[in-house]
Parts: C-alpha cells; structure tokens; sequence
C-alpha cells in the first residue's frame, strides 16, 4: 500500500467525554490492549489520521473532547458518517460520563481547575461542558458512567469490553451493588435480591460481607433463596448462548442489594461459580462492597430486608 493510500476499512474508537470522568484512564487501558492513542488531537488532523497513512498495525483510539482544538461535534459527526458511507473506517463512539456530584469531588481533590469553568465554580464549568458535549454523547454507542467506579473498577470494564479476550467467546462481567447508591447503568440483567432476610439486622452479621461463610450460611439459610437462585442460574444458562447467537460480545449481569454488601455479593459469586462450572469465564466486580452504607437499610428487624 502506497504510503499516501486511504487505510482500508480499520478500527477507530472516539473517546470521549466530561472532563474528571476518566477518559484518560480510558486511554491508557486502550494502550496497554494494545491498541494505537492518540489524545487532543485537532480536529482538523482528524481526518488525516483516519485517512490517510500506512494503514494501522492495530485499532486506533482517538481521544477527544471540550479541550480539543478546533472542536466541532458537527464537523467530527459529519466525518464519520462519511468514512462510514465510503467503508474506510469502522468508527464508533465511546463517553465517559459522570455525575456532576462525582466531577466535582474529583475536581475537589486534585485542586485542579475544570477546563471550561475560567474562574466560575467547577459545577458552571460542568453545565457548559455537558452542553457542549451533548451530540457525541447522542451518537455514542457505548456510554460508561464512571460515578461510582474506582479507577480499577474503570479498567477493567475498558478491559472486558475492548481487549483482545473479548474477540470470540462473549466477554461476561458479574457486578454486585446497593440500590441505596443507584443501578449500574450497564446492566443488561438485573437482578432484586432485597427479597432475602437481611444479614445487616444482625450484629454479628452486619460488619462481615457476602464473601465470609457465616453470612454465606445466614443467606443459604432463608427458605426463598434455593428456589430463587435456582431460577435464576437456571435462566441466565438458557440465555447465554441466545446472546451468543445474536453476536453479543458482552453481557453485564447485576445483583442488587440496599448497600451492596452482603446478599447482592452473595448472589454473585453463587452465579459466577456456577458459570465457571458451565466453561465461562466471568469477571466479579463488587462495587460497593467497601463503601459505607448511604443510607439506612430498609425495613425492620422483624421485615428483613
């Protein structure tokens, strides 16, 4: 191929984002995949890099964003779907998103000051930015909200669904989480299982966490667990090899708890046990298991919870 050639069609991921969500993190996950970064670069050399070159040894993440030179959404979109009419680039979006809460805690502690706030309080900056940014956001195909993720908890997400172990079989990734702290929002299934008798009214009990026996056993114990779990298990095996089938390269399954700690992590290592006896490999992440709980937990000593 002449140097000066378009590239043939070739992977491209536009990352994107609020700025404090973790685009950077993003980025340098991507470079450890093995995939070819580039951050901030102009618009206008957008094209240029997509265009135009030796075609590349590996997919090609673009980072952009409200600090970009030249940043236009209409010109950026425009370009993509031309480079998609013409097959010569297989281009999606991915967004980091966050909370306004989380941005600003973030920005709180680094003391670093938010790009588009110049001398304004860091919320005016964030409002500005998510106006700015609103179009990408409409066109991404994967939007990740990094609210309550860790920077480790972010890569591995960016690690299941963008690393080479997601090619072939269907990446999975099983998350426990507190619905006092909100859903995970890529949760294709999600599953309730406050319907348990809840190990947090006991005292003993309360400061262990599902992944310690006696809270284990106490879970084990109530009489609606076996039958629920079993329906469960039994479903999530029937549908797996349905999303197979429609060539899903991930599937994110949840369970949910008040607080994220006791029954939901439970309920997850049960699942993921099982899926390992069944040939799959899942990735656990357990969000909330270290966070204090938000809110008190619902119900009463007599309710459970």
């Amino acid at each position: 191929m002449k140097p000066d050639s378009p590239h043939p069609e070739s992977r491209v991921l536009i990352v994107t984002g609020m700025s404090g969500a973790g685009k950077s993190v993003a980025l340098e996950m991507l470079e450890d995949l093995g995939w070819e970064t580039i951050d901030n670069a102009p618009v206008r050399l957008l094209e240029w890099l997509l265009t135009t070159g030796p075609a590349p040894d590996a997919p090609l993440a673009i980072g952009v964003d409200s600090r970009t030179r030249g940043y236009d959404p209409a010109v950026i979109l425009a370009l993509l779907d031309r480079l998609a009419m013409e097959r010569r680039t297989n281009a999606s979006i991915l967004f980091l998103d966050a909370s306004r809460s989380a941005i600003e805690r973030r920005y709180n502690e680094t003391r670093r000051p938010h790009p588009l706030a110049r001398g304004r309080p860091v919320g005016d900056g964030i409002k500005a930015e998510r106006e700015l940014l609103e179009p990408l956001r409409a066109r991404a195909e994967m939007v990740i909200d990094t609210s309550d993720y860790a920077s480790n908890q972010l890569q591995q997400v960016i690690r299941n669904h963008f690393g080479d172990d997601a090619k072939g079989a269907m990446t999975l990734t099983i998350t426990s989480f507190g619905f006092a702290r909100g859903m995970p929002p890529l949760a294709d299934l999600v599953f309730d299982m406050r319907f348990l008798d809840n190990p947090h009214w006991d005292p003993a009990l309360r400061p262990q966490t599902g992944l310690d026996r006696a809270v284990a056993e106490h879970i084990e114990a109530d009489p609606g667990f076996a039958p629920a779990f079993a329906r469960i298990r039994d479903l999530v095996l029937e549908l797996l090899p349905r999303y197979a089938e429609q060539g899903r390269a991930y599937l994110a399954i949840a369970f949910g708890c008040t607080g994220g700690k006791h029954r939901s992590v439970y309920a997850a290592e049960r699942l993921a046990s099982v899926l390992r006896e069944a040939g799959h490999d899942p990735t656990v992440i357990h969000r909330n298991l270290a966070a204090a709980l938000a809110v008190p937990a619902e119900g009463s000593p007599s309710q459970g919870g």
